[in-house]
């Protein structure tokens, strides 16, 4: 809807943080200050969180001076500024009379907002179809838009999301250094490196990007979409020492068997979120243990862990780029009427790498899971295809712009 009078906006973020979260909100932040169709802009503390306690600051007036220079310093700070949730909104059925829907649209007449913008993945883009789909029930009419936020790159209908460029290129510089380091041995050994992915595998196939300018690559990947089998396994391992003593792996934390068994089951807690995630570890642990078992060789895994997420040192141009811009696309959606949409990135056709945005109904991204493609995954299922590579290579170009002092991180605070 097309609102004709001057009305208020409010940003949030959700899920795990990134990279390049904040240079979305730097997009979103920059273009609803400079409209002249929004008052005032709020960020949600802990995103539906915080907007259930009323617990929100004015972002017009923290970035009404400097402006340039804070929000580019927001878009070189790793975490979610605003802080995040993992929140579950309830079912639809019903809503005008729960608590939580009557509390969120109360909140949104209170401060006469019209314009919603959620920055999140999968469970994000589900609170946003939500609450798009009860707010005929509250006589309040909104624009909702979700931007896209995840280091995992399943979000459907969009060609990439932000974070995952900034993510991959951090996978790829940590992998070719690590095989630099295990190449000066002589003595048998093997490498397991354990990469977050618990249904796809976008992340740990950026690792076969470590030898692009060395001519190193990994040994081996395997990734969610191939069922994982030991005795394969360690048929590669064999393979590879007939090679070169030093052998180096990387495997996706969701790795699993046939009957869906989990890898690293016997290693894991078995505790859930409240969108029923288990908090997958020890992937790697299973398999250096299996490994130690069979070969008797020298065996270690490691595992990047947080790091992948927040490393802003190594961010990527394109993904600081395109995250930024993605956040503005949303608000010009907004104020041009269009809601219960997620914004996409589109990847454009010709032989230069570009991108454009637009906006698809949330309803066709909330709970859906984009995985890697056939064709991305070779024939043996422990490696990645040309094509993969020619997808994920434009994604992590560039040097970011990053702000030091006395040689250390510099990073902006949202303290208000």
């Amino acid at each position: 809807m097309i609102f004709t009078e001057k009305a208020n906006a409010i940003v949030g973020q959700s899920g795990g943080p990134t990279a390049a979260i904040n240079a979305t909100l730097a997009g979103v932040i920059s273009a609803a200050i400079s409209s002249d169709k929004i008052d005032t802009l709020y960020g949600a503390r802990n995103g539906v969180e915080g907007m259930l306690r009323e617990d929100i600051i004015d972002l017009g007036s923290f970035f009404n001076e400097n402006t340039d220079e804070k929000l580019r310093r927001l878009s070189a700070t790793p975490a979610a500024a605003l802080g995040s949730c993992r929140l579950k909104l309830p079912a639809t059925d019903g809503a005008e009379n729960n608590e939580k829907y009557v509390k969120l649209f109360s909140f949104f007449k209170k401060n006469n907002i019209r314009y919603f913008f959620y920055i999140g993945g999968n469970d994000s883009m589900d609170t946003v179809s939500k609450l798009s789909a009860v707010s005929g029930n509250f006589d309040w009419e909104m624009n909702f838009i979700g931007v896209p936020k995840t280091i995992d790159n399943d979000l459907d209908v969009t060609d990439h999301t932000p974070g995952y460029g900034s993510c991959a290129k951090y996978i790829a510089t940590v992998m070719s250094e690590m095989l630099c380091d295990t190449a000066v041995y002589t003595v048998k050994a093997v490498t397991i490196v354990e990469i977050m992915g618990r249904d796809t595998g976008w992340l740990t196939a950026s690792a076969a990007l470590a030898g692009i300018n060395t001519g190193a690559f990994p040994d081996y990947i395997y990734l969610p979409e191939r069922d994982f089998e030991y005795d394969a396994f360690f048929a590669d391992i064999e393979e590879a020492f007939k090679k070169h003593p030093n052998v180096v792996i990387a495997v996706s934390e969701g790795l699993h068997f046939a009957d869906g068994r989990l890898v690293g089951e016997d290693t894991q807690s078995g505790a859930v979120d409240v969108f029923g995630h288990k908090y997958l570890d020890g992937t790697g642990k299973a398999l250096e243990l299996a490994v130690k078992e069979k070969f008797g060789c020298k065996v270690r895994s490691v595992v990047l862990n947080l790091p992948q997420r927040c490393a802003s040192h190594i961010a990527s141009a394109t993904d600081i780029s395109e995250s930024f811009g993605v956040g503005g696309a949303a608000v010009g959606a907004a104020l041009d009427g269009k809601s219960k949409c997620m914004m996409c990135i589109n990847r454009n056709d010709g032989e230069e790498y570009s991108v454009s945005f637009s906006p698809a109904p949330v309803e066709n991204v909330a709970n859906r899971i984009k995985y890697v493609p056939a064709d991305f995954i070779n024939e043996k299922g422990n490696g990645v295809t040309e094509k993969c590579i020619e997808y994920m290579l434009p994604l992590v170009r560039g040097e970011a712009e990053y702000f030091t002092r006395n040689g250390l991180p510099e990073f902006i605070t949202l303290s208000l």
